[in-house]
């Protein structure tokens, strides 16, 4: 596919990599968060080690959601890199400009993202 020519690709791709890099540095920063909890009562109390196993909870679903992030940025950029940038994954149709500058990982066109999210709702309902 050629380059698409109504999207600053650089800018983009730096604000990828930028957002990468800073995901990467909080990952880093609450790694000692993500730390097993040590569950000796005689060193801290029940309530205590209740806070610390929640704590430790939070931390790992926000590295999880880091970790899908930065998985959407990666195949962002590779989708740059093959020339394929900008087109949804669902549809082959151009992703609006608008919208891959709110989000620059966003893998879908509108009506493709919002299909999706009804299939999900319609899924939920159907398991209640």
């Amino acid at each position: 596919m050629r380059q698409r020519r109504d999207i600053d690709l650089a800018a983009l791709r730096q604000a990828l990599i930028d957002r990468r890099t800073a995901l990467q540095a909080e990952d880093g920063a609450t790694e000692d968060d993500r730390a097993p909890v040590d569950l000796d009562p005689s060193t801290i109390g029940r309530h205590s080690r209740m806070d610390a196993l929640q704590g430790q909870a939070m931390a790992e679903a926000s590295h999880d959601r880091r970790l899908m992030e930065i998985q959407r940025i990666n195949a962002a950029l590779e989708r740059m890199e093959d020339g394929d940038y900008g087109v949804c994954l669902s549809c082959d149709k151009k992703i609006p400009a608008k919208r891959l500058e709110l989000d620059p990982a966003v893998p879908t066109c509108v009506d493709c993202a919002a299909r999706a999210e009804d299939h999900q709702v319609d899924h939920v309902h159907l398991v209640d």
